[in-house]
Order: structure tokens, then C-alpha cells, then sequence
């Protein structure tokens, strides 16, 4: 429970940046981005393309523990997120506390790319590239394995929120 109707931190709508407010509005899906050992992050800037090979392309932080994490081993797993996984986008998000650890809730079965949660669609991916790109790092990978589930809704960011149906 708050007592805030809205965060009192937040930069006001006026002196947000136009771009920032552009990328806002466009639905995203929210995935989450996991390499050995054990490190992961919620990404919803990214697109999967089609191909022989299927590639997927992201933007990350420069900074964060998954890119140290994807730069010294070459490969991650990227998870389509549901509905029921709100918390879970937080808590990788870093907008959520994680007592013991962000994998100390919930089953994670280990992969050959990162930590996946079982029943739920993932891809394993192998680092082809980086660069800078805007304020992010521009993460281009070549898509090794497919893990296919039929879940439920995917989880969407919108405007800041996770969107309901």
C-alpha cells in the first residue's frame, strides 16, 4: 500500500524527454534476460527476426550485471514473461526488493544459456555483437534453441504499467 497516489519521485510529465514519452506509449512484451552465472535482467527493448538463423536484438544496460555476465560468456536466455510473473519483472527490474537474491524465489531449471523458469517459452542465444546505441547497448545474438509452451497471456509494459486485457 502506498500513500502516494503517484511516485513522488518521478521526473514531471513536462521535463520528460518527448523520445522517452514516444517509447512509452508503444505496447511492449516483457521478457527476462538470464546468463550463468546466475544474473538477470527484465528487458522489454527488443524484437525477435524471423530468418535461418532467427536473431534477436535488445538494448541493455551498459552497466548491469548481465551485460559483465553476456560479455564473458557469449550466450544468454531470453524468457517470455506472463501475466502471474508482475513481481518477478520488478524484482529483475531492480524496482522490487530481492531478500537472498534475485533466483531465491520461485523454480529455475539451469541451461546451457542461463537460468529459465520451467513451463514458460524461452530462446537460448548466442552474443554476436554489441555497440552503443541511444543510452543503451545494442545486443544483436543468433537464437540456438527454442523452448515453445503454450502459456498464458504474455506480461505488456505500457506507459509505465503492466497493461491489463
Amino acid at each position: 500500500m502506498s500513500i502516494h497516489p503517484s511516485d513522488p519521485f518521478a521526473t514531471p510529465e513536462e521535463q520528460r524527454s518527448p523520445v522517452r514519452r514516444l517509447r512509452g506509449r508503444l505496447p511492449a512484451a516483457v521478457t527476462l534476460w538470464t546468463a550463468n552465472p546466475r544474473v538477470g535482467l527484465t528487458v522489454s527493448s527488443m524484437i525477435v527476426a524471423d530468418g535461418d538463423p532467427g536473431r534477436v536484438l535488445g538494448l541493455v544496460d551498459e552497466e548491469s550485471d548481465l551485460w559483465a555476465a553476456l560479455e564473458a560468456s557469449g550466450r544468454f536466455a531470453v524468457t517470455l514473461l506472463g501475466e502471474h510473473d508482475r513481481q518477478l519483472a520488478d524484482r529483475f527490474a531492480g524496482l522490487m526488493p530481492a531478500p537472498g537474491g534475485l533466483f531465491a524465489t520461485g523454480d529455475w531449471e539451469p541451461t546451457d544459456w542461463g537460468p529459465v523458469k520451467p513451463g514458460q517459452t524461452w530462446a537460448g542465444c548466442r552474443l554476436d555483437d554489441s555497440r552503443p546505441y541511444g543510452w543503451s547497448l545494442l545486443v544483436e545474438a543468433t537464437i540456438e534453441h527454442i523452448g515453445l509452451t503454450e502459456a498464458g497471456e504474455p506480461l505488456v509494459h505500457e506507459r509505465g504499467r503492466y497493461r491489463r486485457r
